[in-house]
């Protein structure tokens, strides 16, 4: 592709796939989401690296993998880990400002604690933090030029810890006009930068429009707090874990959430609350694509729409996201439009979040950067078959806590290795809920051999050392090395 495109990349966080219409949803609340992937591509595998803000948004900015990367928490949590990225990390946006793009970032940033956009070559106001940041000067300012009223909530929704007090808040009924919503702000500077690079004709522009939302605590006024009636609202299946055969640390996190503490009635609400939410930032993503439209950027703009990873939501009796490789958290939305080419195309190739990295590059033209883990989606965006990985990898580090996690997907099974407790294995065909752990039956021996020794081969081919826990703990087949790594016993293996 030589004709190098506009970009809006829309991003959400904690965002989970079944809440848009293009995805299944029935309550019709993402009219301009279904839209964009009625006019582009639909990938209805799409991955994140890794179910973590931070980490997962570093990989897009880096095209790495975060054991590569490096940057594996967020701040707010850490336990020892790197707090930034390194100096002379590549990243997309310095490659798009070296070729003479314009580039935006307005909204969530979290890509490390000393380092800013703007210290990657990103325009927009800096706003810092892992949730709406309130108290922002810019934002106090957008309310005061408006006349509209300040932050004030009510209708606190949250549990109780184990040591009798108030858990984390969940959501609240937000006691301001739609105008003067975070969301609202976000995409009013976004519209006013897309004004600004119309203006600029000479130079393309990226323009990243980042929500703090859906992200829990769901805050939302009157009219997306009550849009969805919760009696309308289908728990998720999984609302029945029992914990039995999985992972200790799972119902251990449950209750860090406080599911057990709140009546079934709550987690409905909380569900269509998510939805609500998730309704009012399609309203805003709405009003940006209509001024697309009106500065006539359409035809030479790709859209991106995705987010940094999925929310369980009342899912497997947790909230938020952790310790567990679960599709909720895991599969995550992704469509992508680009100007000319087919419209209404569904893929179910795995693709991730770091295969943005590599697209972007193409879009604007740009050499990719060697070594990196990602690859252009562009193949894919029309009907023809195209050479891909018919599996994909993921990883974690921790949240509130270390807890290492590799997970490797295909199309019908899962495999979870967690090195200090119980593995996971799933068969989606049959369990797609992922309810029953089926790693230690002996009927799928052969799956759980099959899946560990890829699992194996892909994190030791990356250099994703994790693999070395795996050498002697489980059977991953001959190796060609010492597993010791000392060096003095190398002719027993390359014999």
């Amino acid at each position: 592709m030589t004709d190098r495109k506009n970009i809006l990349f829309l991003m959400t966080d904690q965002h989970r796939a079944d809440t848009l219409g293009a995805y299944g949803n029935n309550l019709g609340t993402t009219p301009h989401l279904d839209e964009l992937a009625r006019t582009g591509t639909r990938f209805d595998r799409w991955y994140t690296p890794t179910a973590i803000c931070t980490p997962a948004r570093a990989s897009l900015l880096t095209g790495q993998a975060p054991f590569r990367h490096k940057l594996l928490a967020n701040y707010e949590r850490n336990v020892g880990y790197l707090e930034d990225l390194g100096e002379g990390t590549f990243t997309f946006s310095q490659a798009l400002r070296d070729a003479g793009y314009n580039c935006g970032l307005i909204g969530k940033w979290h890509v490390g604690t000393n380092k800013s956009a703007g210290d990657f070559g990103f325009d927009g106001p800096d706003l810092p933090g892992w949730h709406n940041p309130v108290d922002h000067p810019d934002y106090l300012a957008y309310l005061e030029e408006r006349g509209l009223p300040p932050y004030e909530i009510s209708d606190r929704i949250r549990g109780t810890l184990p040591n009798g007090g108030p858990g984390n808040l969940l959501a609240a009924r937000l006691h301001q006009p739609v105008e003067a919503t975070f969301e609202h702000y976000l995409a009013t500077r976004a519209i006013e930068t897309l004004e600004r690079y119309a203006a600029d004709g000479a130079q393309p522009f990226f323009l990243a429009l980042h929500f703090f939302g859906p992200h829990l605590p769901y805050i939302l006024p009157d009219e997306y707090f009550d849009l969805i009636d919760p009696a309308q609202v289908e728990l998720p299946r999984s609302v029945a874990e029992t914990f039995q055969g999985k992972p200790p640390v799972q119902k251990n996190y449950s209750a860090h959430w406080t599911f057990d503490t709140m009546p079934i009635e709550t987690t409905r609400k909380l569900i269509a609350i998510y939805q609500g939410y998730v309704a009012l930032i399609d309203f805003e993503i709405g009003r940006v694509l209509a001024k697309m439209q009106e500065l006539g950027l359409v035809d030479d703009t790709a859209v991106f729409f995705t987010c940094d990873h999925g929310e369980f939501t009342g899912s497997h009796r947790l909230h938020d996201k952790g310790p567990a490789m679960y599709e909720d958290i895991y599969r995550t939305p992704g469509l992508l439009r680009v100007p000319g080419q087919p419209e209404g195309v569904v893929r179910d190739e795995f693709v991730s979040l770091l295969d943005c990295t590599a697209t972007i590059l193409e879009l604007a033209g740009v050499d990719p950067k060697p070594a990196t883990d990602s690859r252009s989606l562009l193949p894919l965006m029309g009907d023809e078959p195209a050479e891909w990985d018919d599996d994909i990898v993921c990883e974690f580090h921790g949240h509130h806590f270390p807890y290492p996690q590799r997970m490797l997907r295909t199309d019908r099974y899962k495999l979870v290795v967690n090195p200090d407790s119980v593995n996971e294995l799933y068969d989606l065909e049959l369990d797609p809920d992922e309810l029953l752990n089926v790693y230690e039956h002996p009927e799928q021996t052969a799956v759980r051999s099959r899946m560990m020794r890829r699992l194996y081969t892909v994190l030791r081919d990356r250099g994703d050392n994790f693999y070395h826990w795996m050498t002697s703990m489980y059977d991953v087949g001959e190796v060609g090395y010492d597993p010791t790594m000392s060096g003095l016993d190398e002719t027993t293996y390359n014999a």
